[in-house]
């Protein structure tokens, strides 16, 4: 089982099933990830708040720009056009990183 901490309101919005696809780097830990397998998700806030998901697809891409492309950005938690939320995984993963390891839309659901 991965574990991964997410942000608040997009935790709330993964444990509501409003957000079925989690965006991460594809850095060594992402990787490892197959379909499948189950992700425990915790509340960055509270660490007693936990989800589990099974992953159902991973769509992988060179940035996050052209994952945007590729995916449903409503299914990623965003209600934001696509530039807007670009300029918002850019805060959380700089453009030199997402080229150097692309990145990785999973695609999940709750069990």
């Amino acid at each position: 089982m991965y574990e991964m901490k997410v942000r608040q309101t997009y935790y709330a919005k993964l444990k509501s099933g409003e957000k079925t696809i989690e965006l991460r780097l594809f850095d060594e830990k992402r990787q490892k990830i197959r379909i499948g397998e189950i992700i425990e998700f915790t509340c960055f806030e509270d660490a007693q708040d936990k989800i589990q998901v099974e992953v159902l697809a991973l769509h992988k891409a060179n940035d996050f720009e052209d994952l945007f492309n590729r995916i449903d950005i409503k299914k990623a938690g965003f209600t934001l056009t696509a530039k807007e939320a670009l300029k918002i995984m850019e805060e959380f993963y700089p453009i030199a990183e997402q080229q150097k390891n692309g990145v990785l839309g999973i695609e999940i659901r709750r069990i």
